[in-house]
């Protein structure tokens, strides 16, 4: 074992040896879990965690009884030990590998809607907090801009969206606080928190057109009103995806729709600004 024991082992290595080495196969996934459970560690002290398929990669995600407390893309070479480290140095808590999901973890990840998922927001602050549970209501296949976050996470207009921006840069709850939902102004993806591909896969995943959103973008409409209702939208919108080409308003902002004698939608609820 090169000199180290046990303590000295990340927690996905405890009791087990080197691929191949003594011939032996590797120890169960719980193995770790069980030993800490038989010498009496308590439950407070480390969380679990398993390692899931979502349309980006592997995730890993680490809970501590019905609390989900950190979940990270295993994308650019990020191994289970690396996951331990990074959980521990952000939450001060080991993370014990299990092969036992949180009840509704893979129902959450399979329908993309996390929002009954509880959250341990632990060291994030208050106003990351907010900006965090902002990100979660926005429907799954649908899109937000960062207007709309700093205005629901009741943020100063002036600074808003930069703090909106830097805290879905350390998104400590990727995939389950959906940041792949949140764009720039002009309807283009920000994805801060993913590496370029994995923010299109979570979003085709949803139903979410990205060439159509491109395009969009390209073209400068960032809503989308019907001359049949006088509604403008975000264009994901579930009340936008129901008006027919023929009936499709584009708008470059809320001013023009609203001097276009348009109001807004109450559901998607676009800024007035």
């Amino acid at each position: 074992m090169n000199g180290r024991d046990h303590n000295q082992l990340p927690a996905s290595q405890v009791g087990s040896d080197s691929p191949g080495e003594l011939g032996e196969p590797p120890a169960p996934v719980d193995f770790a879990l069980r030993i800490l459970q038989r010498v009496g560690i308590p439950r407070d002290r480390y969380d679990t965690y398993v390692r899931l398929d979502t349309a980006a990669g592997g995730l890993f995600v680490a809970f501590a009884s019905e609390l989900v407390t950190g979940a990270v893309l295993a994308s650019g070479g990020l191994t289970a030990e690396g996951f331990e480290e990074l959980h521990r140095s952000r939450t001060g808590r080991s993370a014990i590998p299990t092969g036992t999901p949180l009840p509704g973890l893979v129902t959450a990840l399979r329908t993309g809607r996390a929002r009954k998922l509880s959250l341990d927001f632990g060291p994030v602050d208050v106003v990351e907090a907010r900006v965090l549970r902002a990100v979660r209501t926005i429907p799954a296949g649908q899109l937000r801009p960062l207007s709309w976050l700093a205005r629901e996470a009741s943020l100063p207009a002036a600074q808003g969206t930069a703090t909106v921006l830097s805290v879905l840069a350390g998104n400590p709850f990727v995939v389950l606080v959906p940041c792949h939902r949140v764009t720039y102004e002009h309807g283009a993806p920000c994805d801060a928190a993913y590496l370029p591909a994995a923010g299109d896969a979570l979003r085709s995943a949803e139903g979410i057109d990205m060439a159509e959103v491109r395009q969009w973008s390209h073209s400068g409409a960032v809503f989308f009103g019907s001359d049949t209702t006088h509604i403008y939208c975000h264009p994901t919108c579930a009340h936008a995806r129901r008006i027919t080409p023929s009936h499709r308003v584009p708008f470059t902002n809320a001013r023009e729709a609203r001097h276009a004698g348009y109001r807004a939608c109450k559901s998607c609820r676009p800024v007035a600004a």
